[in-house]
């Protein structure tokens, strides 16, 4: 998390910079998070998603990432996404954003992330699709990022898989932000499916067993 330690401010500023590709993805995670529950953040960052989607808690690794978003009045956590401080059965969504990228154990974060779940609730996962014609460019583009060159990608049909492996049921999948981030001038649509967008939503529900 050495990146992210030396330069939230900088990652936080990227926001601001591209406010309509941030608010397209705000707009695609929100269509997806069930109404009137209790949520948490994992990889909270910097608090940009919480605090636009009303979500008031947040796990982070990174210190200073977290102390940002403390000052959005978020209550984070400073902890793993493969180990989480939380008890079982607690929130009634779990949201991860740009985060299974980072991530050491992906599989194990998914896990982590369905055991804190409520029996009926929802997982919703924000990736970048490296596949889609504005993910290849803006992966050519990202490869020395200071964020970004240290990230693996995983597919949208991989992702998904692990999320059915888990037993999540309802699948679906929507994309949004059709061009480059700093070419996007006006809020991007949001349509079913993936291929086209550079940003996934992918989510699923935790079976009542």
């Amino acid at each position: 998390m050495g990146n992210f330690d030396h330069h939230a401010i900088e990652y936080d500023r990227w926001y601001d910079e591209n406010l309509f590709a941030y608010r397209s993805e705000v707009q695609a995670l929100r269509a997806a998070i069930p109404k009137g529950r209790q949520g948490v953040e994992i990889g909270v960052g910097t608090g940009r998603f919480a605090t636009a989607l009303g979500i008031r808690i947040g796990i982070e690794p990174s210190a200073p990432m977290a102390e940002v978003a403390r000052r959005r009045d978020i209550e984070v956590y400073e902890a793993k996404a493969e180990n989480l401080p939380c008890e079982d059965n607690a929130f009634g969504f779990v949201l991860m954003v740009a985060a299974l990228c980072f991530i050491a154990a992906p599989q194990k974060a998914l896990r982590e992330a369905r055991r804190v779940l409520k029996p009926g609730g929802r997982l919703v996962l924000g990736i970048i699709d490296k596949s889609s014609p504005a993910g290849k460019a803006y992966w050519r583009r990202q490869k020395s990022s200071k964020f970004y060159k240290g990230a693996k990608f995983h597919s949208v049909d991989r992702v998904s898989g692990w999320l059915k492996t888990l037993g999540f049921s309802g699948i679906k999948i929507s994309q949004t932000i059709f061009t480059q981030p700093g070419e996007v001038k006006k809020l991007e649509p949001v349509r079913d499916g993936y291929g086209e967008g550079l940003f996934v939503v992918i989510s699923g529900t935790k079976r009542r067993n």
